[in-house]
């Protein structure tokens, strides 16, 4: 396997996620609620949750394209994914109190039911019939448990994302270490060049002598730039 450093990482797969998966679910569950249980005309909430489900689902989707090259987009648009659930469950949660229905407490049994369908089941299909047949009440904190554990996935995401970036620095850092391996390499090829041209046993010996100066000069720097002199 090359080991050489690469400038553009291995990115895209987002589809495989289920973090986007459980946003598509998202997605398509607040279309359908908005369009049964809202106005189609005169009230913005439909625009605003329509738009940050749409915002979690596409960000996530950029954020993995743009990770080849930038590390930072990958998280930052990560992050904007999940503000925009923060926002959306914000609605939920809203209209739960605007219509005297509170969300399921955490030892309710259908809070606990809902706990384990949304582990179990991540896809659309697994959701559609829910959000074609079930009341809004339901629906609503269906979507409170999925979007909570959609955020525990993204938080995670990103944890990764930041330890990944860790590693292996932006995309100048990666540019700069794929030129510095390309130096070396020249450097390499030109020695052996220079070495080989010596016409005595002698030349060669004194050129060797020369390269191996050159090599200390050049440790005598590097430990001095990075603090390992005593």
């Amino acid at each position: 396997m090359d080991g050489s450093p690469k400038i553009v990482l291995p990115h895209g797969g987002f589809k495989n996620l289920i973090a986007y998966r459980k946003s598509d679910a998202i997605y398509q569950g607040t279309v359908i609620f908005c369009r049964r249980f809202l106005p189609a005309r005169g009230d913005r909430t439909v625009d605003q949750m329509v738009q940050a489900a749409r915002s979690c689902k596409q960000n996530i989707a950029e954020g993995s394209a743009a990770s080849g090259t930038s590390k930072e987009t990958e998280i930052k648009l990560t992050n904007v994914a999940r503000a925009s659930l923060d926002e959306l469950l914000e609605d939920y949660c809203d209209w739960l109190k605007a219509h005297g229905s509170g969300e399921w407490a955490q030892d309710d049994s259908r809070k606990m039911a809902a706990r384990e369908f949304s582990r179990q089941h991540a896809d659309w299909g697994d959701w559609k019939e829910l959000f074609e047949t079930r009341p809004p009440e339901t629906l609503c904190n269906l979507m409170v448990v999925l979007i909570q554990q959609t955020k525990f996935l993204l938080d995670r995401m990103i944890a990764a994302q930041e330890a990944d970036f860790t590693k292996h620095g932006g995309v100048r850092e990666r540019m700069h270490a794929v030129r510095t391996a390309a130096r070396g390499e020249d450097w390499d090829k030109g020695v052996y060049s220079w070495l080989d041209s010596a016409a005595t046993a002698e030349e060669l010996a004194s050129r060797v002598e020369s390269v191996k100066r050159q090599a200390e000069h050049a440790a005598w720097s590097i430990r001095k730039r990075k603090g390992w002199q005593r």
